[in-house]
């Protein structure tokens, strides 16, 4: 899954060098997720802070069933 997520512009760099690169390197591939959502909001308004928000719901509750299941 990762090699399909590399190839994506502009985040597939970003997240190549998260996994990848140096030992600093997620704290700033955070930061950089962080500074996007900040954007969108700021671009988008409350859209751009709830959407993320509820993407963020559906990937824990995926999460959570995985685990509770035993994958």
């Amino acid at each position: 899954m990762l090699p399909i997520l590399y190839r994506v512009p502009l985040f597939g760099w970003m997240l190549r060098d998260a996994f990848e690169g140096r030992e600093d390197a997620p704290l700033w591939f955070a930061l950089n997720v962080i500074m996007l959502w900040i954007l969108s909001v700021i671009v988008f308004g409350y859209a751009g802070l709830i959407v993320p928000a509820l993407l963020g719901v559906a990937v824990v509750f995926y999460v959570i069933l995985a685990i509770t299941v035993g994958r």
